[in-house]
């Protein structure tokens, strides 16, 4: 009988030239199918929520698949971790309805990008840095110009295969100073969740928001920006180091 499941699946993203399938390079989805046909002895192909780039980690990617294995949906997770490298793990497994799928029926999902002054050697995988002395003022009074529903197409990279609407409804964004310290330690961490998100619209709202905390862009310019659906007139592209897909959203 064909059961439908659902994984949740952590991963650090950077040995990875990303999540999707490519030709000749490896990728966390190649690596979770390949464990899973060890696993389970049947060719699966799992449908991912978030395409996430190369370098961008996981804590909450969810997948979905089809399968007639027999393996109990409570020991799939288990079977599957001792046939994955270390840096990918299966969360969990659920058995999903039949019409369910991982990546059309989410609602939404939350990003998580992680800032330092400072990163270290062990660090560089996981955090951008950033320079010392961001007005973190600044920094929040511009994110707070970004949440709602906008014609977000000045945050979406050159390369996207989106044909239809560039509008997105961002639910909530917040930008605080996890950790203070002296000498160039202060550390920040951005979250934001929405309905959608364009191909490296994260990325690019996190340096817009790091250029604001550094004075080249003004918080009050955010407005026009948006509005001019100009990718030039937003910051730069921060680096998918410290970009984490944290949560998918379901009804």
């Amino acid at each position: 009988m064909e059961r439908n499941i659902l994984l949740k699946i952590e991963y650090d993203g950077g040995a990875y030239c990303g999540w999707q399938i490519q030709p000749n390079v490896t990728t966390v989805q190649g690596e979770v199918e390949k464990a899973l046909r060890r696993t389970t002895g049947y060719d699966i192909h799992i449908n991912g929520t978030s395409r996430t780039d190369a370098g961008v980690h996981a804590l909450g990617q969810m997948a979905s698949f089809k399968t007639e294995c027999a393996i109990p949906v409570g020991r799939i997770a288990f079977a599957v971790n001792n046939a994955l490298p270390p840096d990918i793990r299966i969360v969990s497994a659920k058995e999903m309805p039949d019409d369910f799928h991982a990546r059309f029926s989410a609602v939404g999902k939350q990003y998580i990008y992680r800032m330092k002054e400072k990163v270290g050697a062990f660090e560089s995988r996981y955090y951008y840095e950033v320079p010392a002395g961001l007005d973190l003022e600044k920094m929040q009074r511009a994110a707070a110009y970004i949440k709602g529903t906008h014609d977000f197409k000045c945050f979406q990279a050159a390369g996207s295969d989106i044909k239809d609407s560039t509008v997105r409804t961002i639910f909530d964004i917040s930008i605080d100073k996890v950790r203070e310290g002296t000498d160039g330690e202060n550390e920040y961490t951005l979250v934001v969740s929405g309905d959608g998100f364009l191909y490296n619209m994260v990325r690019i709202i996190t340096g817009t928001l790091v250029d604001a905390g550094r004075g080249r862009i003004e918080p009050d310019e955010l407005p026009r920006i948006i509005e001019s659906r100009d990718r030039t007139l937003a910051g730069h592209t921060a680096p998918p180091q410290g970009l984490y897909l944290a949560e998918v959203y379901y009804d």
